[in-house]
């Protein structure tokens, strides 16, 4: 099913990524991370794409396990880096078969060691162009990413907007957002991509803070901001990580029931492929069910 059409008929959708790990015991390990969240009922699951890596190879194989052995509806990743036409052809043919139903469409980051993305000898350039290569060949739904805190190759929110308008009508039928910490920095992108035009699905992505430092590299790696008071009671733990995962798992319950009391239509789990902080968080919201208390025709911004 498409996860278009998933979203459309499930309030609210939950959706966990993923990534294919490299080794045995790896997988082994994801598999049972899933065996644990399966029972939370996701509406899809996502499967990250390692491009430029060993793991590469292994999201179509990953995803459509997910999908066949647990009844997951899951998206494989795509991305444009050091890939041919006929390789991302080829690919796309795989997850066909595979019995896949929807794609994340993504440029990619430059491969390690490299300072900006070059576009491969007979390949393309962006992630429109690869939405458009997807939807004139299969029927796939088609999701993309966007960056609430505007990407770090944009010149501005205008631009990174008038972008983000070029997927959507490329073929892009829903959007999941990178991680981010500030609820307010997310509302005020959302009412300026509704402005521009930007009508299809867009689910938050969350990451609950499982390990302070870790949390940091990422956020220095994708350019999001963690907010000063959540930085400064993480600070105070001095490196005790029993209490930053609780810490973690608290802020990420309460940024994630604020999101859904506004009317957003999921939340999308960063999993980093472990279990506890996601099924305590979605535990959390299913007992106090915060979509219950949305505006039926949700708002662009929060409620003030």
């Amino acid at each position: 099913m498409r996860i278009d059409e998933i979203i459309a008929a499930t309030k609210p959708c939950f959706s966990f990524e993923f990534f294919p790990p490299s080794t045995a015991e790896g997988k082994e390990a994801l598999y049972e991370t899933i065996r644990v969240l399966r029972p939370l009922e996701p509406g899809f699951a996502s499967v990250t794409y390692g491009a430029g890596g060993a793991t590469r190879e292994g999201t179509v194989e990953i995803s459509g396990t997910i999908k066949r052995e647990f009844g997951i509806e899951t998206m494989a990743h795509l991305s444009c880096v050091g890939e041919t036409t006929e390789r991302l052809e080829k690919i796309l043919g795989n997850i066909d078969r595979a019995g896949l139903e929807n794609v994340l469409a993504l440029r990619g980051d430059p491969p390690r060691g490299e300072a900006e993305f070059r576009r491969p000898e007979g390949g393309l350039p962006s992630s429109v162009a690869l939405s458009a290569f997807i939807s004139e060949r299969f029927e796939f739904g088609i999701g993309g990413a966007c960056f609430p805190e505007v990407h770090p190759e944009a010149r501005d929110l205008a631009a990174d907007l008038a972008f983000l308008k070029t997927k959507v009508d490329a073929g892009d039928t829903f959007l999941i957002t990178q991680l981010f910490f500030d609820n307010q920095v997310f509302f005020d992108w959302l009412s300026a991509a509704r402005r521009v035009g930007i009508d299809v699905p867009i689910i938050p992505g969350v990451m609950p803070i499982t390990s302070y430092a870790q949390i940091k590299r990422f956020c220095a790696i994708c350019q999001a901001a963690i907010p000063g008071p959540l930085a400064d009671a993480m600070e105070a733990l001095r490196g005790d990580e029993r209490a930053e995962l609780e810490l973690g798992i608290a802020y990420a319950a309460r940024q994630c029931d604020e999101l859904l009391a506004a009317g957003v239509p999921g939340i999308h789990f960063y999993t980093l492929n472990r279990a506890p902080a996601t099924r305590a968080i979605l535990g959390a919201l299913r007992a106090s069910r915060p979509w219950e208390r949305a505006p039926s025709e949700p708002a662009a911004v929060a409620p003030s």
